[in-house]
């Protein structure tokens, strides 16, 4: 079973680049970020005549998360449980596996701008009640995934310039020990699993030939729970996309996991 994760930044503007990519990559889930379109402009049918239900979330202009699935998905929650936010951030949904069901929690989580800004407090917040909520799907779901853009760089070696940017933005002590947080609920970072290419990275800024010097940060990321971790046989950061013409920023990601019965 193949899961991925995809900040397309605009799925009105990506939406030929997905479907292209899921023919050259029939993942069995795929969850998006930034759709930047309401619930009702979502491409359900076109979605669907390639294969896909979806589960969806969406917001106008900014933000919204999805998830796409070739089997069908179920208890269906949206946002972070208990926490007050007028942004479509996270979506979580069951998907039925040869071994049982599984949880999938797809985040877009939040930039924070800055440190010492009312938005960066923000972010603090939004991750303390996404820690807290995780906790208890964790409970209920033991097969549990994470996975979205977290606009965190847990180390240096995820970042093109770790000395230079070091304390900003995505780069922080207090973003990358919520990042440690959620690691103590009992989840791994599956890329750091398996032996990288150095300088392995899923987003890069469309400024000053980012993409071709490789400036990039590895923000985006798939955590397994504890019982998933002997079933992981690759995880694995997909460039080609970011080679198209008029690309998303981002990177799919890729998780392979073993789920037979």
């Amino acid at each position: 079973m193949k899961i991925a994760t995809w900040n397309v930044n605009s799925l009105t503007a990506r939406l030929q680049h997905v479907l292209d990519w899921l023919i050259a990559n029939p993942v069995d889930v795929l969850c998006l970020q930034e759709l930047k379109m309401t619930d009702d402009k979502f491409p359900l049918d076109v979605l669907k005549s390639a294969g896909y239900e979806a589960a969806v979330f969406g917001q106008k202009t900014y933000n919204g998360v999805a998830i796409l699935s070739l089997a069908p998905v179920g208890d269906v929650v949206k946002n972070i449980t208990g926490f007050s936010d007028d942004q479509s951030r996270v979506i979580a949904a069951t998907v039925e596996t040869a071994s049982g069901p599984l949880r999938v929690v797809n985040g877009y989580f939040v930039n924070g701008q800055a440190p010492g800004t009312d938005k960066f407090e923000y972010k603090m917040k939004w991750l303390d009640a996404l820690r807290d909520a995780l906790r208890q799907e964790l409970a209920a779901n033991p097969n549990l995934v994470l996975l979205g853009d977290f606009n965190i760089t847990p180390e240096d070696r995820d970042s093109f310039d770790p000395v230079g940017l070091k304390e900003t933005i995505h780069h922080t002590t207090e973003e990358r020990n919520h990042f440690k947080a959620l690691l103590d609920l009992g989840l791994k970072d599956s890329f750091r699993m398996f032996e990288q290419p150095e300088k392995s990275y899923s987003w890069w800024d469309y400024r000053m030939l980012g993409y071709q010097k490789n400036r990039g940060l590895r923000i985006d990321h798939i955590l397994v729970s504890e019982p998933l971790v002997p079933r992981v046989k690759g995880c694995i950061i997909d460039r080609v996309p970011r080679k198209w013409e008029k690309p998303s920023d981002h990177a799919p990601v890729v998780l392979d996991l073993d789920l037979g019965a």
